[in-house]
């Protein structure tokens, strides 16, 4: 299923070689631009499916995605867990829900997230949840690209392992400082 995963990647054109600079402010020679996964319907709907089959024996009242790529991913995992799907937004630069959308006492949620760097997003969903006393059954995400494993304090299951080399400014090799810098769907935070 792993190599599935890439595969998807590859087939849509979201994997991407070059010299990137990510929304950690490091350097990459690879990057997964996730709205070419997401602008097909039939490679997104793939990658949804594979999502929820990994929770298919949980309990979720509730997919819980974070703007904008978490929008299409926790609507696409719900459909197949039958389910409702929210998704929280950024205001001053602090995730909230908004719109209505409400975690009842004991909701059961299913995290879900895009491309799993530092968790950061992660890490701020899991407070929301905690914020409305909702129960996080787990966490996935289509991939997981550090090299070290992210402990969120609940079950994650990343659809793929792939981790990446990304520098610091000052340590990027120069065979890469030679290739100009790309910037892609960096997230303002």
């Amino acid at each position: 299923m792993k190599n599935d995963i890439l595969q998807i990647l590859i087939d849509s054109g979201a994997f991407l070689e070059g010299h990137f600079l990510l929304t950690s402010g490091k350097h990459s020679n690879q990057y997964i631009e996730k709205f070419r996964l997401m602008e097909s319907p039939i490679h997104l709907d793939k990658v949804c499916k594979k999502m929820a089959l990994e929770f298919n024996d949980s309990k979720v009242d509730i997919v819980l995605g974070a703007a904008i790529g978490g929008i299409l991913l926790s609507s696409g995992v719900a459909k197949y867990l039958g389910v409702k799907s929210i998704f929280t937004e950024r205001v001053s630069g602090k995730m909230e829900l908004r719109r209505g959308f409400d975690i009842k006492d004991n909701d059961n949620i299913l995290i879900v997230e895009d491309i799993v760097t530092t968790g950061g997003s992660i890490f701020e969903l899991v407070d929301i949840v905690k914020k409305y006393n909702g129960n996080i059954v787990g966490i996935t995400s289509i991939v997981h690209r550090n090299k070290e494993e992210i402990n969120f304090g609940y079950n994650y299951h990343p659809l793929l392992e792939y981790p990446v080399d990304s520098w610091e400014e000052k340590d990027v090799p120069d065979w890469l400082s030679e290739i100009p810098i790309s910037v892609h769907g960096r997230s303002g935070k």
